[in-house]
């Protein structure tokens, strides 16, 4: 943690060797070697009771025994096949340490799991990542949380909203890039902002080979899923973080986000609307459901008037409960025959009363609550 503290009030000034860090191959060690004490003589007697000792012969130096090779420590690991290797975890430690460390000097991107919210003995929160079996810390302030417009908000208020945002994305990949080391204690610092301004310049504000940048309104991009809610996702596309409302996650109606979305999943999205002319001050606007078909009218004309669908409660707004009929079709009914309340994912009975084409949605009435979901 003291690398901690030092990083969050300087800058970072450690000097890194120019020569490149390698990992020692293993080296053959000159084995040593034993003579074993030559046997007593009584245990080499045939019948030591019955024969009498002999008389002392003349010395004779006994033939040394061969040598035994003890293990070398520092021997690879020897595999059933004859031609494979397996990697040690100090190995695995070394070559994971070595690329963090190259990714230091380069100002290379990394990316891993944002796996915990951490309180330092001074107050501060930090984030912290796992990367190859380290465990990379991140400031708050460098995690680039965004919550919109926070005038009239005190600090501490602003705090608690930021940490509550930071908790949702637990599980989330998240970029960022290293911004000091410790090789004594093997201690990261990281920033997740420095990694977001670099991806927003390239893929924004740098003109591609077709003289445009790479991403713009029209284009669709792949997205990760950060943080979920039941009527809102929150995406990161390529540095720039947006959030989605669940009418523009599907054609069909969601009721609840997290049955179809989690924190962690990779999703297409297509950019609507792209916002601000520098990396500070970039946004975006993107939807999901324009990345897929749109088959509600298509569907529609499956529907009669007067007949009856069987259908799943998706949600209840203001008295309007509205329906997913099990042949794809969207519905809304404002009145329920049954005494009870249909509430969410509540297996119904429906009648269609009116198709309204123009939004592509059968109106009717829940004759009866098939199933409760209680």
């Amino acid at each position: 943690m003291e690398l901690y503290n030092e990083l969050t009030d300087m800058p970072l000034t450690e000097q890194i060797p120019d020569e490149t860090i390698t990992i020692p191959e293993h080296a053959e060690t000159e084995p040593d070697v034993e003579t074993p004490a030559p046997l007593p003589a009584a245990l080499l007697d045939d019948d030591p009771d019955d024969t009498p000792p002999a008389a002392p012969a003349a010395a004779e130096e006994p033939a040394p025994a061969p040598a035994r090779r003890k293990p070398a420590a520092t021997a690879p690991i020897l595999t059933i096949d004859s031609r494979g290797s397996v990697e040690s975890e100090d190995a695995r430690e070394a070559a994971a340490w070595h690329d963090i460390h190259n990714a230091y000097r380069t100002r290379k991107i990394l990316s891993g799991q944002l796996g915990g919210i951490e309180q330092t003995a001074g107050g501060k929160t930090i984030a912290t990542v796992e990367y190859n079996g380290f465990r990379i810390a991140i400031p708050l302030k460098e995690m680039m949380i965004q919550l919109g417009d926070t005038s009239g908000q005190s600090a501490s208020a602003v705090a608690l909203r930021q940490n509550k945002l930071l908790g949702n994305m637990l599980g989330a990949e998240i970029d960022f890039v290293v911004r000091g080391i410790d090789s004594g204690s093997r201690s990261v610092v990281a920033s997740r902002r420095d990694a977001m301004l670099r991806k927003r310049q390239l893929f924004f504000l740098t003109p591609g080979p077709g003289g445009r940048p790479r991403i713009e309104a029209g284009r669709i991009v792949q997205a990760r899923v950060i943080a979920v809610a039941e009527k809102t996702v929150r995406v990161e596309v390529f540095g720039v973080e947006t959030s989605i409302l669940a009418r523009d996650l599907a054609w069909d109606w969601i009721g609840d986000a997290h049955d179809r979305f989690a924190v962690g999943d990779e999703v297409l999205v297509r950019v609507q609307e792209v916002r601000g002319d520098t990396p500070e001050t970039l946004s975006i606007r993107a939807d999901i459901k324009s990345t897929t078909p749109n088959t509600c009218a298509e569907n529609l004309k499956k529907c009669r008037v007067q007949s009856r669908y069987a259908g799943c409660v998706t949600d209840v707004h203001r008295g309007v409960v509205y329906v997913r009929l099990s042949n794809g079709v969207n519905a809304v009914a404002h009145s329920c025959y049954d005494h009870r309340m249909p509430g969410k994912k509540d297996d119904v009975s429906f009648v269609v009363t009116r198709l309204d084409t123009e939004r592509s949605v059968a109106v009717g009435i829940i004759t009866r609550i098939i199933r409760q979901n209680l």
